[in-house]
């Protein structure tokens, strides 16, 4: 797959991975589910969910480090910022030929555009939040928080 066919269907993840509203609930549900299938891998992971910056759920299963909890907060800045998710921005990245840094001037310390960062976005509404998923290749970090996300919502 070319980078930019890769980006057309980052993007249209993002279309089609979409909630009809976003409780706490359903950030409880989606965190459970993650770290249900990460078991399952046996992936070793740290998990997060987030609404308005709010974190509604954290897991980091054996194998992680507080090196994993930074990586999602760098990597959820992306989504943040950018409103996509930070594997699309990456990619984004790569086709114009720099880095985040060099692309969009912003402080590779603060924003990750590596895999595993997904908004969580509501119908009618836009990007309300942040699934995150970090310890594993970028590409696996990327199809865990999609294939989880495709289970729940289709």
């Amino acid at each position: 797959m070319t980078d930019d066919e890769l980006l057309r269907a980052l993007a249209d993840d993002e279309r089609r991975l979409r909630f009809s509203s976003f409780t706490n609930d359903d950030a409880i549900a989606l965190g459970l589910a993650l770290l249900d299938a990460a078991r399952q891998e046996q992936a070793p992971v740290a998990i997060d969910v987030r609404r308005n910056g709010q974190q509604l759920f954290h897991a980091a299963l054996d194998g992680t480090s507080a090196d994993n909890d930074e990586w999602i907060r760098r990597k959820c800045n992306v989504v943040d910022r950018f409103g996509h998710s930070s594997f699309y921005v990456g990619t984004l990245c790569r086709v114009q030929g720099g880095t985040i840094e060099e692309v969009f001037g912003v402080d590779p310390r603060e924003y990750a555009d590596h895999g595993g960062a997904f908004p969580v976005i509501v119908h009618g509404v836009g990007v309300v939040g942040t699934v995150a998923v970090s310890g594993l290749p970028q590409a696996d970090d990327h199809r865990l928080v999609v294939e989880v996300l495709e289970r729940l919502l289709t």
